[in-house]
């Protein structure tokens, strides 16, 4: 099953959390510190919250797939069509594992595509996949990248890029329940 993903921006968590119950008739799937994300079954749609006071409330936008090479194939399919992706596999994010593909629109609206490998890491793999600012885009397909914004761009060529964060940047985010991208 596939489903579209809105993440926004909320000042005020347990405001967001409240009313999104009542609003979707549906108690939220995951609620930490900071985050909280609803699946609905009708209409399919993943909704994530992540308080962030500020005038910019749309986050991002997405496309959840059930499997791995559902989005590799959108990857190859977005390349094709002259899309410049940013691949992440075994990356953390909202606070679950995930493989995924980004893209932005004309107006700069990020969209992924993505699979979530485990639900719930334990903090040892959370540790793992992010210790050491290690890469944390695996070579794009495209030649154009959009690296997501605030990260450090690293490497040679266009076909081998990654982005790269400071322990700091990483330990805070996951404090906090934030993208690690």
């Amino acid at each position: 099953m596939s489903r579209v993903q809105l993440a926004i921006n909320v000042p005020d968590i347990d405001a967001a959390v409240a009313f999104y119950t009542r609003l979707l008739g549906t108690e939220p799937h995951k609620v930490r510190a900071g985050y909280a994300n609803f699946e609905v079954a009708d209409p399919p749609l993943k909704l994530v919250l992540v308080e962030r006071a500020g005038p910019n409330q749309l986050n991002h936008l997405g496309v959840e797939v059930e499997t791995t090479a559902e989005v590799q194939a959108e990857t190859r399919r977005l390349a094709a069509a002259g899309m410049a992706t940013v691949v992440e596999e075994s990356t953390v994010c909202c606070h679950a594992e995930q493989d995924k593909v980004w893209v932005r629109d004309p107006a700069g609206i990020r969209w992924e595509v993505y699979t979530i490998t485990d639900d719930a890491p334990s903090r040892e793999r959370v540790a793992a996949l992010t210790s050491g600012g290690e890469c944390r885009i695996i070579a794009a397909e495209s030649a154009g990248h959009l690296p997501p914004e605030d990260a450090g761009v690293e490497g040679g060529d266009n076909e081998n890029r990654c982005v790269t964060y400071s322990d700091d940047a990483i330990a805070g985010a996951i404090d906090h329940g934030l993208d690690v991208r």
